[in-house]
């Protein structure tokens, strides 16, 4: 299958979680939003603001995951199965053909985890970008910062709610568009 180098689906997950420390003794974290932005590469245009909930199966939405994230156990309740919510990347968005990237490795690693867990195929080709860690390295830090950091040290404005995965998927597009303009600025064409 022929890698698509037109878009890169820049994502966002929000997931369950606690307070200080790990999950409940029977809860494991849960997906319970998919934000997703795909990236045209051509013009930089970020094409869509989207928001997937989905139905923890495996846990519940606990107060400080609301306080941090503003969704509410209601909210997911309405959501989408996870299986079916990594259809809509497969089918909707050719998630296997494309490169997709996330602001660090949790995303990732929590999607091949869900997926293992659930018996779920993973929606994903092979290649995904770390802009987190591509951002550090080509700013030269010491260390990775945050995402509001890396729009602040752009000139950028953060955009919505910090930690709703359709808002946080639509700023880490615009950062990795910003990295990519730098990156092809650097190349002559001859």
């Amino acid at each position: 299958m022929a890698k698509r180098l037109d878009q890169v689906l820049v994502i966002d997950i929000e997931s369950t979680c606690w307070e200080g420390g790990p999950a409940p003794k029977g809860e494991t974290h849960d997906i319970i939003e998919i934000g997703l932005t795909p990236l045209e590469l051509t013009t930089g245009r970020r094409l869509e603001k989207r928001s997937i909930l989905v139905r923890p199966e495996r846990s519940k939405v606990s107060p400080f995951c609301t306080q941090l994230t503003t969704l509410t156990q209601e909210q997911v309740d309405g959501g989408i199965l996870f299986k079916d919510a990594c259809k809509i990347l497969e089918e909707e968005y050719h998630a296997p053909e494309r490169l997709w990237a996330s602001y660090g490795d949790y995303d990732r690693r929590q999607f091949e985890k869900q997926c293992r867990d659930q018996g779920v195929r993973y929606p994903f080709g092979p290649s995904h970008l770390n802009v987190k860690t591509l951002f550090a390295l080509s700013r030269r830090l010491p260390t990775e910062v945050g995402l509001p950091q890396a729009l602040a040290l752009l000139g950028l404005s953060l955009e919505g709610t910090h930690h709703r995965g359709h808002d946080d998927a639509w700023n880490v597009a615009a950062v990795l568009w910003e990295l990519l303009k730098k990156l092809r600025e650097g190349f002559t064409i001859g």
